[in-house]
């Protein structure tokens, strides 16, 4: 599958990407400042840069050299690999990436981890053989989840661990840690606040295809788990006929507070003036898709709508620092190889270089801290802390921080 994925961007849903393109090559997809010297740990474990200038860009990152060729001095360092489409239509995005994990590596002024890029865009497994045959301990990658089976394949014989850029939670465990944001749990976080806030009817709009079923079953499981009421679930096709009948059914179908919009800013934008003739009163929703696009604070009829995301404080600082360097901005999705990298150089205090990585220690419950916030995983599946947002006439504005940890 290949999917564009614009810059600044919020992650994208790598299985729906298929249909965005058919629609137009649609938009799918640790605390502190980022700098470079001190390391400090704060809450959750984690390892946050602090203090200074930056560098002159490194050189390009290159494919991964065939077994046997890495230099002796290497030996004495970690060898991790970094499995992004190097090539093709995700190119740019795998770039991103590389830089982020080389960035990570400057700032944190870590010399004993050796990142190597392995160009997925055509052959995930071979990508994932040459990583094997290098000697890397550990992957970092794949981008999409329809290529984390083919990694997995060659990965898990040779007991070597798999920290993939997804958010698909399906391909979790047996080795897979899946790191991308899962979109039920920005939905979830939304749906918590609102009933604190006295909503106990929900209604929505979700696309058709595999983002729209996980939206909705999340809704369902929400509500069985908290007693509250999902009044109607309405699917379109992303079209504006489509989208207009489904907002009369919705309308027809009766009683419920907050109607959430389960889709990016394209159809939100549309959707929004939709729902707010049908109905002045009810509450929208959104979701993570919404986080870092200004149409959404642009669309009057959006105006009070609440969404859950990671916060963006941090990832805007390691923006302007990947600028300085890169001359250009980084994607979204770059920050979850910067935290990646963190993670590693946590995990590598009690990591002796040759030896297996210790996957153990990425269960750990009180979790870390990354650019993105306070994570965890729960059977191999990243759990985040999410910020709710509210939009307004001057933007967005954070109604309900995300937790520092999970204390």
């Amino acid at each position: 599958m290949n999917t564009r994925v614009a810059p600044n961007s919020a992650p994208f849903d790598d299985r729906t990407a298929a249909a965005d393109r058919a629609m137009g090559r649609r938009r799918a997809m640790r605390m502190g400042a980022v700098g470079f010297g001190a390391l400090v740990l704060a809450g959750c474990k984690g390892i946050i840069p602090d203090g200074g200038s930056a560098p002159p860009p490194p050189p390009p990152p290159v494919e991964g050299p065939s077994a046997g060729e890495l230099p002796d001095v290497d030996e004495s360092r970690h060898r991790v690999a970094l499995l992004v489409p190097m090539s093709g239509q995700n190119a740019a995005v795998g770039q991103s990436l590389s830089n982020a994990t080389t960035m990570a590596l400057l700032d944190t002024n870590t010399s004993n981890i050796r990142i190597t890029s392995y160009d997925t865009a055509n052959d995930p497994a071979g990508a994932a053989r040459r990583a094997i045959a290098d000697g890397n301990r550990l992957i970092l990658g794949p981008l999409l989840g329809e290529n984390v089976d083919a990694v997995q394949a060659v990965a898990r014989p040779a007991r070597v661990p798999i920290i993939s850029f997804s958010n698909d939670s399906q391909v979790a465990g047996d080795g897979v840690y899946v790191m991308g944001q899962i979109p039920s749990q920005s939905i979830e976080r939304t749906m918590t606040y609102a009933q604190q806030n006295g909503i106990t009817r929900f209604a929505a709009l979700v696309p058709s295809g595999e983002y729209g079923k996980r939206a909705s079953d999340a809704m369902l499981a929400h509500a069985r788990r908290t007693g509250t009421q999902v009044a109607a679930i309405e699917t379109y096709d992303r079209d504006n006929s489509s989208l207009a009948s489904a907002v009369r059914r919705l309308q027809e179908s009766g009683d419920y507070q907050a109607v959430l919009i389960a889709d990016g800013a394209r159809i939100a934008v549309r959707a929004g003036p939709m729902l707010r003739d049908a109905d002045q009163m009810a509450k929208i929703l959104g979701t993570e898709l919404w986080s870092g696009d200004a149409q959404i604070a642009q669309t009057p009829a959006l105006r009070g709508a609440w969404f859950s995301a990671v916060s963006d404080a941090r990832f805007q600082r390691l923006s302007d620092s990947y600028k300085s360097r890169f001359g250009s901005a980084p994607y979204r999705v770059s920050a979850l190889g910067y935290d990646a990298v963190l993670l590693t150089i946590r995990i590598a205090r009690d990591w002796q270089p040759g030896d297996p990585f210790p996957v153990s220690q990425l269960d750990d419950p009180a979790g870390f801290l990354g650019l993105d916030g306070a994570f965890r995983f729960d059977d191999g599946v990243v759990k985040r802390a999410f910020e709710v947002r509210e939009v307004t006439v001057n933007g967005m504005k954070v109604v309900s921080p995300a937790p520092a940890s999970f204390d």
